[in-house]
């Protein structure tokens, strides 16, 4: 018995911070009202007050949980036979897909972005993609990867909040279908900054990509967009390529206010 009913308290959390996640993300969080929760969850608003207290404290339990999945997502690409700007390129391409289709990651961002009207403080989101960057960069530097002018900390800095700001700012212009084309531009400008300038026999592999699915199609930094093979290992390259994956859906919006 005791078992069942922390089953089921676990399976109520689970289902209120499921239906926070897609309000907050579609509707942001003035928008989104404690019955609007109770009602999309199919629970009762005394559920939501029962597990987290208030409005404030599931909207926390949200941002925490997308934050949960962060670590599990940069350890996918830590293969240090991959080039570490491979790699680099390759998670932001996962970070871009997260923020355009994953309600947790969604609705962690537009919170973080609504965060003076919220009254609890919400942990920082850019503290562990800051510190996988500049490890990314820092393995780059020790193997001759990165431009001699680049310094890794302050780069991530700088590269971190600026792909923030461009999804955000690509998303509402354009919507979340755009995004990951325009990240190729974005690269495009990006890397030839950050790398060494090439060498003959440089060579560049992707790793397998997560879904098991197959590998990505390419597209050389700089020049024109062409798909190509996978390069077998040690084959020359003169620079990092870039995955151009499938176009993310567009999901419904909405706008409105609730009091």
């Amino acid at each position: 018995m005791h078992e069942t009913l922390q089953e089921r308290a676990r399976a109520t959390r689970r289902s209120l911070l499921d239906a926070a996640a897609h309000l907050f993300a579609q509707q942001g969080y003035a928008g989104t009202s404690v019955n609007d929760i109770s009602a999309r969850s199919g629970r009762t608003s005394g559920s939501v007050y029962f597990h987290y207290a208030s409005k404030e404290g599931i909207a926390l339990a949200v941002v925490r949980a997308g934050f949960a999945t962060w670590p599990g997502l940069v350890a996918r690409y830590g293969d240090r036979s991959v080039p570490p700007l491979d790699r680099l390129v390759a998670l932001s391409y996962e970070v871009a897909r997260a923020l355009a289709e994953d309600p947790l990651t969604r609705a962690g961002a537009r919170l973080w972005a609504e965060r003076d009207t919220i009254s609890v403080p919400l942990p920082d989101p850019f503290l562990l993609w800051t510190t996988a960057v500049t490890r990314l960069l820092a393995q780059a530097r020790s193997g001759g990867q990165l431009a001699a002018h680049v310094r890794p900390a302050p780069a991530a800095r700088t590269l971190v909040r600026a792909f923030f700001g461009f999804c955000t700012l690509t998303e509402a212009l354009e919507g979340p279908d755009a995004l990951t084309g325009r990240l190729s531009d974005w690269w495009q400008l990006t890397l030839p900054s950050l790398q060494d300038p090439p060498r003959p026999g440089r060579s560049s592999a992707w790793p397998a990509p997560a879904d098991g699915g197959p590998p990505p199609l390419e597209r050389t930094v700089p020049g024109p967009a062409r798909p190509v093979s996978r390069p077998s290992p040690g084959a020359a390259r003169a620079s990092v390529s870039l995955p151009v994956p499938s176009p993310v859906p567009r999901r419904a919006s909405g706008s409105s206010r609730r009091s």
